[in-house]
């Protein structure tokens, strides 16, 4: 790894953290000798890098230090691109838009010697074909989840029949080229995953879901942990 990189990733590992990282752990994530990661932090600090510590205790970066976010590894770079290839699948199209805006913009700001690892990274998953059934527009379902927000649904079950349900949204998983939403139910009184293409209408109400979204979601996994061991299907 040269220098330059290796002072990069110093940053991002520090940045990551919330605790003091010892010198053995950046050692070990870099491959490298400690003495070699002393002159290296030694170096940062030089450049007026914020970083606090000493040796035997370790090392944090401060907080309010701001460093140009696109400055990508070869390994960040590729991660993002399998992340797009991945939502490539997912028959989604405002996901998969949005996917596509994301890789738009890095490339309009990557430096010009980073290209490459786009336009020809060293990974990449089976082009499976997505599912040309038409699916639900995902957006108001995220919004609601993202405000807190109950949500008026109509949905279709498995035997056709087509119901009106309120519901607390907790998350849109995907699952394969399916998107589900996780819900808690309110007429149910128990947590629901309802298949988007069968949900036939969304309101996003003006109630707020009655507990925090924290809450929520740790009572939606702590009931997951119980369905997977006795698993039902899908709404």
């Amino acid at each position: 790894m040269r220098k330059a990189d290796r002072l990069f990733q110093i940053i991002q590992i520090l940045r990551r953290s919330s605790r003091p990282v010892t010198s053995s752990e950046l050692a070990g994530e870099l491959e490298v000798a400690r003495r070699t990661v002393y002159r290296d932090i030694a170096h940062l600090i030089a450049q007026r890098v914020p970083i606090e510590g000493e040796a035997g205790f370790g090392y944090i970066l401060d907080p309010r230090y701001d460093m140009p976010p696109l400055m990508l590894t070869p390994d960040e770079i590729e991660a993002v691109v399998l992340g797009v290839q991945m939502v490539a699948r997912v028959n989604d199209a405002a996901i998969r838009n949005a996917a596509g805006d994301v890789m738009a913009k890095i490339k309009s700001v990557m430096p010009q010697d980073l290209l490459p690892y786009i336009e020809g990274p060293a990974v990449g998953i089976k082009p499976d074909a997505v599912s040309a059934e038409a699916t639900l527009d995902t957006r108001p379902l995220r919004l609601a989840i993202r405000e807190g927000r109950k949500l008026e649904i109509d949905c279709r079950a498995a035997d056709g029949a087509v119901t009106s349900r309120i519901v607390w949204p907790v998350l849109l998983g995907y699952a394969d080229t399916h998107s589900l939403l996780i819900a808690w139910c309110q007429s149910k009184q128990a947590f629901r995953h309802f298949r988007t293409e069968r949900i036939l209408k969304v309101e996003i109400l003006d109630d707020a879901i009655d507990m925090s979204k924290t809450r929520l979601r740790q009572q939606w996994r702590q009931w997951r942990d119980v369905e997977m061991r006795n698993p039902v299907g899908a709404q």
